[in-house]
């Protein structure tokens, strides 16, 4: 987390960048009950819990180890879930599916509020993100309530430039016509805040398990 959270010290800071996924929308671990009403399959089939419970879920904890990637997870897991309803699903099945759920249960309530908080105040919204196009669909995030906010949105799907790659940054940067140190940014995955860090944007971890406190402090942090 970033320090110096005192009130007032933060009008320098002209705009948010997000991540998309777990940092918007809400992880899957957080829908699963969610997910299986969709798929109608029986409560609790669905076990995994992830940061939630990790021993309870012996492959989120090679996550943590570092032995499989988070995507190498999620790929499992959806193959796991398609073999559930008879379907020969990918990640990007998964994700579809999943965003065929309404808004309001999908998205962060909480982060949607300081959106909006954002734009109120005069200030600039953006959307850092790794593949959301590729997972989600090409229209999907036009139909998403915040997407009239959005003032710029860079996705690796398009320029296969994934975070950390500090090029990434730069490209999320020129599209808000802004400076580094003029910027917040949050994410859920260290190594991505860490690439923030190492730009000169002012970068913030999501905790899943605690993400008002993330949200929290960046409002300290821009004086929202």
């Amino acid at each position: 987390m970033s320090a110096e959270l005192k009130r007032g010290e933060a009008r320098q800071y002209r705009a948010l960048l997000l991540d998309f996924g777990t940092v918007i929308q809400k992880s899957f671990f957080e829908t699963r009950v969610y997910i299986e009403k969709l798929l109608q399959i029986p409560p609790g089939t669905l076990a995994w819990a992830g940061p939630f419970d990790p021993g309870s879920d012996p492959l989120w904890r090679q996550v943590i180890s570092g032995a499989v990637s988070e995507r190498n997870y999620w790929e499992q897991r959806a193959r796991e879930i398609g073999t559930l309803i008879g379907e020969d699903w990918t990640i990007q099945d998964f994700c579809r599916k999943h965003g065929e759920l309404p808004p309001d249960v999908i998205l962060r309530p909480e982060m949607l509020d300081l959106i909006s908080d954002v734009k109120r105040a005069g200030l600039k919204f953006g959307i850092l993100t790794n593949e959301l196009e590729l997972f989600h669909g090409k229209d999907w995030l036009l139909t998403m309530p915040f997407a009239c906010m959005v003032d710029a949105i860079v996705d690796a799907t398009h320029t296969h430039i994934l975070k950390p790659d500090p090029r990434a940054y730069a490209l999320a940067l020129e599209a808000l016509d802004l400076a580094a140190s003029e910027v917040i940014f949050i994410d859920d995955q260290p190594r991505n805040v860490a690439g923030g860090s190492a730009v000169g944007i002012r970068s913030f971890h999501l905790d899943m398990t605690y993400p008002l406190e993330s949200v929290t402090q960046v409002r300290l942090a821009m004086n929202l």
